[in-house]
């Protein structure tokens, strides 16, 4: 009732102004001193600047620069800290009610959050789409873990950043030499094949020493090339993972509680 009685106010009071002023300029003849400058047979007028209207454009210049350096946002409302309030408390609330949900609600949990985040690139069955992402059923593909050697790795674990060198800081003990591109290939699909076929011995000689006899990884060294694992996951969420067929951001959006989950989907899909 109050939005309709205002809206009918400001009706009738814009009606009223406009035929006062439409009558006044039928009516009144422009006076006062011309000034020397003219514009195709315009002239203009030498008038002062009425004294309610300087006022108010000085009011206005003040407000203006107490609103942005003052007023907003620190002392006004804003719907951006609204959004930030709320989203903080849904968090908090969702992560009380979650904190303690493991084995397969943790699963499950995670495959809904896959679908609703992580599908779009890697598909209903995390397939990859033929190749726009990375295959998820495996651990890796011949071609990551080829770009991993040749062009190195940050690997995030614990939140601290671990390089992998690339192929010019990697030697195969048994050679006493830099790694070959024969080599690479070969172990490359060592890896792939789930740690099987040929490739055993150049694994042991290059690869053994950070990632394990068994490709499973070394705590606070390097992650496992041979199974996913929750952690490894939710740090490549976190972080993001630059590979073969391009840069995965992270998924900042996310709470850590959902990253899980889809550590905990993701991990389950190749066991």
């Amino acid at each position: 009732m109050l939005a309709i009685a205002g809206a009918i106010s400001l009706v009738i009071i814009t009606v009223f102004v406009v035929i006062k002023y439409v009558r006044q300029m039928q009516s009144d003849t422009a006076q006062g001193q011309l000034a020397d400058e003219q514009w195709d047979g315009i002239g203009e007028y030498l008038n002062d600047v009425p004294m309610g209207w300087a006022i108010v454009f000085l009011l206005t210049m003040i407000w203006g620069m107490w609103y942005f350096t003052l007023g907003y946002p620190v002392n006004a409302y804003s719907q951006i800290g609204e959004y930030n309030e709320d989203t903080a408390a849904h968090n908090a609330k969702f992560e009380a009610k979650y904190a303690t949900i493991t084995g397969q609600r943790l699963v499950d949990m995670g495959k809904s959050v896959f679908l609703a985040e992580c599908k779009v690139c890697h598909g209903l069955n995390a397939d990859g789409i033929d190749g726009k992402a990375a295959d998820l059923n495996v651990r890796l593909e011949a071609k990551s873990v080829k770009y991993a050697i040749e062009n190195g790795s940050n690997n995030h674990l614990l939140g601290m950043e671990m390089p992998m060198p690339d192929r010019n800081g990697l030697f195969n003990s048994n050679t006493g030499a830099l790694i070959t591109d024969e080599e690479i290939e070969v172990v490359s699909k060592y890896v792939a094949n789930g740690m099987s076929g040929a490739g055993a011995d150049v694994f042991a000689g290059t690869c053994a020493a950070c990632h394990g006899e068994d490709g499973k990884g070394m705590e606070y060294v390097a992650p496992s090339v041979a199974t996913f694992s929750p952690e490894l996951v939710t740090n490549i969420l976190g972080h993001g993972k630059k590979g073969a067929i391009g840069k995965m951001p992270a998924f900042d959006r996310l709470n850590a509680k959902q990253k899980e989950a889809v550590g905990a989907y993701v991990t389950s899909l190749s066991e």
